[in-house]
């Protein structure tokens, strides 16, 4: 008896490719038989700095809680979050990751039949969460490497139900100002749902930078959505969440699992939120690697995108497979980033001195070949 998994799948998720994450140190250790501590990964967008060590401190006292199922509410990170930003814990949707809460919110108000804008060079999650709920992706052609949106207001429709924009984008590192910003928002229709990504917001140090939190009373229909993956050093633990209205964060909670956010998972989220030491720390040495890589690109006579992140696109050419093949080889970890539709660039994530300084060095070995 055989049975066609393929034909009983659902057409959208039939149209998806699986999430390509950056290799791991230990998976290129076995594929290449090299000693794990001699490799360096710069290619997940991870903090280089580890997690906080107040962290560390309150996962060790929550560690003996595992038998018990998490807070399903999030209470105590839930208030950090509202005290820090000057909201109601009604605005607040807790998610597995900020990944969690953008799939979500097209769970919740996207389907077939409808459409969902975001930009070209854009998170790939925005078009799998689209396809997964088998709405129509309309990709808005990016100007510069970055959101045109003037373009993407102009491309909504009477079917358009959700717009995801990223200030930061990944993998570009390209933002928008406060006024452009503005005039999107005022341009788009108060029946679509927009979903500011700004996972990499604590990166940025620009006045002209705008804060998604400063627009939520103006526009009911926005959701911010932040990670503590990035600058708060917890990628491995997997807690984001999405500010919006409490009208939509009720709806969106109505989709959540009740479990989403584990409990060590809570408890070191609302440590590295009150760590403000490590944040400053995590920023500096962002700041220093990010002018370290682009002073080095710039000598190697390599062209690179401008980033807010904590990772720079830069520019290798046509063989940007082969190169990255030959950094692997040399234990280097970074990101092909050809399923973006950049297949002449590498995105290389911002890591410790000796480690951006390892990468230029064997990039220029490996270029000069």
């Amino acid at each position: 008896m055989v049975c066609d998994v393929e034909v009983l799948t659902r057409a959208g998720v039939r149209t998806i490719h699986p999430y390509q994450p950056g290799k791991p140190i230990d998976e290129l250790a076995r594929e290449l038989g090299l000693e794990p501590a001699n490799i360096i990964k710069l290619a997940s967008n991870e903090n280089p700095l580890g997690p906080s060590p107040k962290v560390l401190t309150a996962i060790e006292s929550a560690a003996t809680e595992l038998s018990r199922y998490p807070d399903g509410n999030g209470f105590v990170l839930k208030r950090a979050l509202a005290e820090k930003y000057g909201i109601q814990q009604e605005q607040i949707t807790l998610g597995n990751g900020s990944n969690d809460v953008l799939e979500l919110i097209a769970r919740a108000f996207a389907g077939p039949g409808d459409e969902v804008i975001f930009s070209e060079y854009a998170f790939v999650v925005y078009p799998h969460a689209t396809k997964a709920v088998e709405a129509t992706p309309v990709v808005v052609p990016a100007v510069n490497w970055g959101h045109d949106l003037t373009a993407m207001a102009n491309a909504v429709t009477k079917k358009t139900k959700l717009i995801f924009v990223a200030n930061p984008n990944n993998p570009t590192g390209t933002w928008f100002s406060k006024e452009a910003l503005k005039a999107f928002l005022d341009k788009v229709p108060s029946q679509v749902i927009v979903v500011l990504d700004e996972a990499y917001i604590e990166y940025v140090d620009d006045p002209n930078f705008p804060n998604g939190l400063d627009y939520l009373s103006l526009y009911p229909n926005l959701v911010v959505t932040r990670t503590f993956s990035k600058a708060y050093g917890l990628a491995g633990l997997r807690v984001g969440y999405g500010l919006s209205s409490p009208a939509v964060a009720n709806i969106l909670n109505r989709l959540r699992q009740a479990f989403n956010v584990n409990s060590l998972a809570l408890v070191a989220a609302a440590a590295a939120l009150a760590d403000h030491q490590y944040l400053v720390d995590s920023i500096a040495i962002n700041q220093q690697g990010m002018a370290q890589l682009e002073a080095g690109f710039a000598e190697l006579g390599l062209s690179y995108i401008s980033s807010k992140g904590n990772f720079v696109a830069v520019e290798v050419g046509a063989q940007s497979q082969v190169i990255y093949q030959q950094l692997l080889a040399e234990g280097v970890i970074v990101r092909p980033v050809a399923n973006y539709q950049m297949p002449n660039h590498l995105r290389v994530s911002i890591g410790l001195p000796e480690e951006n300084q390892r990468l230029l060095t064997v990039l220029k070995q490996v270029i000069a070949v």
